[in-house]
């Protein structure tokens, strides 16, 4: 993905990483694209697992306005599944006119999205294309032996 974004023409000023899943992948390419990382908090559900009727604001910017406008921003989560969060995430970062946001993330699912990719939206970076299938990603794991196992029965 890191090749990707720099092959492009998109250089963006700063990643925003959407927690939690975002932050571990957005701190890898930090290593190749050298700009800060700012984390922003979307939850579908509460602490019981039940899922709310709309996405609830956990943690967001200090000063947007003085954050995202004008700068190109690159926002970052671990995978578009239901496109979901990041329309969301979009809708809000677009409220304080960036320049230009692209989104990067490592995997997409071929599935429908519940979210339309805006227009705004000229680069959209992943790492795989994957079928609609259950991601364990090593960083969600409570046990990370149990983990490994069901990994090498797959």
């Amino acid at each position: 993905m890191n090749r990707q974004i720099a092959e492009s023409d998109f250089k963006p000023d700063m990643m925003v990483a959407i927690g939690t899943g975002g932050f571990i992948p957005a701190r890898m390419l930090r290593n190749f694209l050298r700009i800060p990382i700012i984390t922003v908090g979307i939850a579908y559900y509460d602490l019981n697992d039940t899922p709310a009727e709309k996405p609830i604001i956990t943690q967001w910017l200090d000063k947007p306005e003085s954050q995202i406008k004008g700068r190109r921003i690159l926002l970052v989560d671990e995978v578009d599944d239901t496109r979901a969060t990041i329309g969301f995430c979009l809708d809000e970062l677009f409220k304080h006119q960036p320049e230009e946001v692209a989104v990067a993330v490592l995997h997409n699912k071929n599935k429908p999205k519940a979210h339309v990719m805006p227009a705004k939206v000229k680069h959209v970076f992943h790492g795989l294309e994957l079928a609609d299938d259950w991601i364990c990603y090593p960083w969600d794991a409570d046990n990370i032996e149990e983990q490994d196992r069901l990994r090498n029965q797959a």
